[in-house]
């Protein structure tokens, strides 16, 4: 057993090209390792993270913020698609699909969010970025342009609504949604992991199409911190900016998604209705999708990304 290893060494340095081949792959190897994860921090600083961001490719900046319990990964696509046009700052919000709870662990979450992407653009000098939104995020989006007007050129919006209460009432109010909401994050944090996992299963069933897709967003909830989750998700049913859409003047775009099956004009309806006051919007829908319009239609989605940046 001890011979062989000598047997290959002696090999290798009576082949020039083989011992450069594996010089070469051990300093491959060790730029990849030492690159990987070179760009990625945790904002402010470990501590005090309220997301970790990674920064891919050249170019303008735009900032990509995914949804509830979402990882960076559901960004993956749009990043290869646009990493060699532009710069790439994707965050992960803390507590969210594996990444540690950090600052979100205690007290309100979402207006703390949105004032760490208002220091992260200071702090890091970036000159009028697009911030992109998916979910949640596009709400923060929405959130940061009204508190920071000047941070961001444009936003994108995918798939948020200003109050989604009204998904559970067209008449819904912040008061009216507030004890449902309230029941849904206790129980949410309460519940038994089987029957959490349960409850996530389903909920992947109406917002990703592919069965492959929705391993991947089930797995992002059940690596989620829950109580962070929980919290996430009432503040967002609370959060309700119809009252402020005219006043927030930065351009927007909303895409959309129209569920196969369904027809498309009462999506149309519903979000050009929820988005009526803002002014400088504009429209894009994906049509054949569900809530995760990046993972299914990414084509489409990423087509109308492009088109929003230019």
């Amino acid at each position: 057993m001890s011979q062989a290893p000598d047997s290959r060494r002696k090999g290798i340095f009576k082949n020039p090209m083989a011992l450069l081949a594996v010089i070469v792959g051990i300093i491959t190897a060790l730029y990849v390792s030492s690159h990987a994860h070179a760009d990625t921090v945790r904002f402010p600083d470990a501590q005090n993270a309220r997301f970790s961001v990674t920064v891919t490719g050249t170019g303008p900046d735009i900032i990509l913020i995914p949804g509830l319990a979402s990882s960076s990964a559901v960004w993956d696509g749009t990043v290869a698609k646009l990493k060699d046009h532009y710069r790439l700052h994707v965050l992960n919000l803390s507590g969210f699909a594996g990444e540690p709870a950090g600052a979100n662990a205690q007290g309100d979450i979402l207006p703390a969010e949105v004032e760490a992407i208002h220091a992260y653009i200071a702090a890091n000098h970036l000159k009028s970025p697009v911030v992109v939104g998916h979910s949640l995020g596009g709400l923060l989006s929405l959130m940061l342009a009204k508190a920071h007007p000047d941070d961001a050129r444009k936003i994108v919006i995918a798939d948020a609504l200003p109050f989604v209460g009204v998904l559970f009432s067209p008449t819904a109010t912040v008061d009216a949604v507030k004890p449902q909401a309230a029941a849904m994050r206790d129980g949410m944090q309460a519940m038994p992991a089987d029957a959490f996992k349960g409850q996530q299963t389903a909920m992947t069933q109406r917002f990703v199409s592919s069965e492959a897709d929705r391993a991947r967003v089930l797995d992002w909830s059940m690596t989620s911190d829950r109580h962070v989750m929980a919290e996430a998700f009432y503040e967002d049913i609370v959060t309700d900016l119809r009252a402020d859409l005219p006043a927030i003047k930065t351009p927007a775009v909303l895409i959309y998604p129209a569920a196969p099956g369904v027809q498309a004009s009462m999506f149309d309806q519903m979000y050009r209705a929820a988005y009526a006051a803002k002014p400088a919007i504009d429209f894009v829908r994906i049509d054949n999708s569900l809530h995760f319009e990046m993972l299914d239609q990414p084509d489409a989605f990423n087509t109308a990304l492009e088109a929003a940046l230019k």
